[in-house]
């Protein structure tokens, strides 16, 4: 492993957990357990030798805030329920699809929900720039085969494997969002029996999102690292999550932060549009403050996003 010193505009980039190294995990938590997605090597990856490799994404930060830049053996985090509830979410973090923002304790977030009763189960997915044969693809080959895991395992950790949601925070809301939209999409040959199980999330949660990869809102990280040089109209249109969404589509609710310096809130705008356009239960939500990251807690009292998203998947059968 890896370990580099990043600077303040990249650190703000990667702030899909931003309250991650500031509020304590639950006093007696269960221990989190961590495990590959693929059952030997993933999918696409003959002829490469892709390395895991991380970097703490602060130098004086915890020893668990890091930031994944290569990534060879994609993972679930399983961050448990306190008092199990029948659900759990998928939580995609982001990066810029330059790296992906998740340790291996379970971030604030994850344990936030688990608080609320949800089993919750962080994604380490591949990333475009490592030349995995899928390309752009390869981020939701892994989303997709982890949310078959998810409801394969449901008999293990507890909760009804109709009642799983998906969420996502900045580059990993593009993803949650195109998991959202493209479940049925075959990016991979079964490897097991999990596969049969359906990838569609019951409701997904963008939050910050990155979604689309047109001018002028686009981000540009995330941009360079899903299309690289090949930017035509075509391949813009084909990986900005905004486009093609399908009836089946799971309902999606979107959040964000009016003063985002780093992902142009026109992306949530965007996306809402689409979403009521193709007439798939939506809701937005756009806060006055938050940065690049919406807090857990905000003037010493809980932020409203993760009830909020709570109470929007519970009407749609969470």
């Amino acid at each position: 492993m890896t370990s580099l010193k990043m600077d303040v505009t990249r650190r703000t980039l990667l702030a899909a957990s931003a309250a991650a190294a500031t509020i304590p995990l639950p006093a007696l938590a269960a221990p989190v357990e961590r495990f590959p997605i693929w059952p030997s090597s993933p999918p696409g990856g003959d002829g490469l030798s892709v390395r895991d490799e991380w970097v703490k994404r602060s130098p004086n930060g915890p020893a668990d805030d890091i930031a994944w830049t290569h990534v060879a053996t994609p993972m679930l985090n399983v961050v448990p329920a306190a008092q199990p509830n029948g659900g759990a979410i998928l939580l995609i973090p982001g990066g810029g699809y330059v790296r992906v923002a998740v340790g291996r304790e379970g971030s604030a977030q994850a344990w936030a929900f688990a608080t609320r009763g949800f089993t919750v189960f962080e994604l380490l997915y591949r990333l475009p720039h490592d030349g995995w044969a899928a390309g752009p693809n390869v981020s939701l080959q892994d989303a997709q085969r982890a949310m078959r895991l998810i409801r394969a395992g449901a008999a293990k950790w507890r909760f009804d494997r109709a009642r799983v949601a998906a969420i996502g925070f900045s580059a990993g809301g593009h993803l949650t969002a195109r998991l959202a939209s493209r479940f049925g999409l075959k990016t991979y040959e079964p490897v097991d029996a999990a596969d049969a199980q359906s990838a569609r999330p019951i409701a997904a949660g963008l939050f910050f999102p990155v979604i689309t990869l047109t001018e002028p809102a686009a981000h540009a990280d995330s941009k360079r690292e899903l299309l690289g040089a090949d930017v035509t109209p075509e391949r813009i249109a084909r990986f900005s999550a905004e486009n093609d969404l399908p009836a089946d589509m799971s309902p999606t609710l979107v959040a964000c932060a009016a003063n985002d310096p780093v992902v142009r809130p026109a992306n949530s705008l965007m996306m809402f549009a689409a979403l009521q356009a193709a007439k798939v239960p939506s809701e937005l939500h756009i806060f006055e403050r938050g940065d690049h990251g919406l807090p857990l807690k905000e003037a010493g009292k809980d932020h409203p996003w993760p009830g909020l998203f709570e109470r929007f998947a519970r009407n749609h059968g969470l």
